[in-house]
């Protein structure tokens, strides 16, 4: 049929017809997700006691029973801390890996989890308090994918995907010696359990102020990406053919990536590493909804932000003591890693 494979035809036609109803169940999940990680714990809660607490919040009441100043107070940071971190790692994962059409990319490609982690560990080191030991996660986070940027644009001739994924290697590589540096240095009594325990990634210690903190830095990254969706198509297709089609790729590129890393860094910032989140996620919402950007992104938030609550609800459950969550989702994420490079052969739609 002059080079149309109906076989591939049909196959987009049923993700498309499957993406109506994704969403909806996939919100179903989530929700499901969230009330039973607050219902869940050490500290078991009934379904009423998790309907009255958010009640008495909405009202703007106090909470008044120990069952709800657990809920208020310690569960449900971690909850609402567990689907913005998912999300937005698992947003950035979709646009990285569109952006640099590879599957087995993550949003710390570009080297802003080995910044984000260099910051915190330098202000444990320096025994500064958590805002600040935050502040530096994030500062170091964009830093080290500007210092990317620049060495990408100093480099003339030659691939711009190829050497900002170079690039990327290179600084993380120095940014995780720095950190190796740091942990030989630290106090092995006291500052290096700390540095440990954050480099796998946690939940445990975030409270309502550093959520309020990363919000913001999350909508301004994802704004961008809702504008620019299918500009960001587009440049999946390559930098010629989004010339050939009137988008102006390098300016376009800067964005989407400062956007990502933004969310990113913000999120790192409060739950330390986590990794595979943003590998992981995408790419099953593609196998779900298809590569098209605009109907991948939506599912790939709803299915990181119950995912990665999921997964904390698992690490504060399973053992005496809380596992940090990066064991956990590396646990799952090396085999489908492994998966994915299997799968590979037969090429990526």
């Amino acid at each position: 049929m002059g080079g149309w494979d109906a076989t591939k035809i049909d196959t987009a036609a049923m993700k498309i017809s499957r993406g109506a109803c994704v969403i909806p169940l996939l919100a179903v999940v989530l929700m499901f997700a969230v009330v039973v990680a607050m219902m869940s714990g050490a500290y078991p809660v009934t379904l009423d006691g998790v309907s009255g607490a958010l009640a008495r919040l909405w009202s703007g009441e106090a909470p008044q029973t120990a069952e709800e100043r657990v809920l208020l107070s310690i569960r449900a940071p971690r909850v609402i801390a567990g689907l913005l971190v998912g999300a937005a790692l698992a947003s950035a994962g979709v646009v990285y890996q569109g952006l640099f059409r590879n599957p087995l990319v993550s949003p710390d490609i570009l080297g802003v989890s080995a910044g984000a982690g260099l910051g915190a560990v330098l202000g444990i080191f320096l025994s500064l308090p958590l805002a600040a030991i935050q502040g530096l996660a994030f500062a170091g986070g964009l830093a080290t994918v500007g210092l990317v940027y620049v060495i990408a644009s100093a480099v003339r001739g030659r691939d711009p995907t190829l050497v900002l994924i170079l690039g990327g290697v290179v600084v993380g590589a120095l940014a995780g010696a720095a950190i190796s540096l740091l942990k030989i240095l630290a106090d092995p009594y006291d500052q290096l359990p700390a540095i440990t325990f954050w480099l796998l990634g946690s939940l445990a210690s975030t409270r309502g102020a550093e959520i309020t903190g990363a919000l913001p830095a999350v909508l301004l990254g994802l704004v961008p990406l809702i504008l620019l969706r299918w500009r960001i198509n587009v440049l999946s297709l390559g930098d010629e053919e989004a010339r050939a089609l009137g988008v102006e790729a390098g300016r376009l590129r800067a964005v989407v990536i400062a956007a990502a890393t933004l969310m990113t860094a913000s999120v790192v910032a409060i739950s330390g590493v986590i990794g595979w989140v943003g590998l992981v996620i995408p790419h099953v919402a593609r196998m779900m909804v298809g590569p098209n950007f605009e109907r991948l992104l939506p599912p790939a938030m709803l299915m990181g932000a119950s995912y990665l609550v999921l997964v904390d609800l698992l690490a504060r459950s399973i053992a005496r003591i809380e596992v940090p969550i990066g064991i956990l989702t590396a646990i799952v994420g090396a085999p489908f890693f492994l998966w994915l490079l299997w799968r590979g052969r037969h090429g990526w739609s």
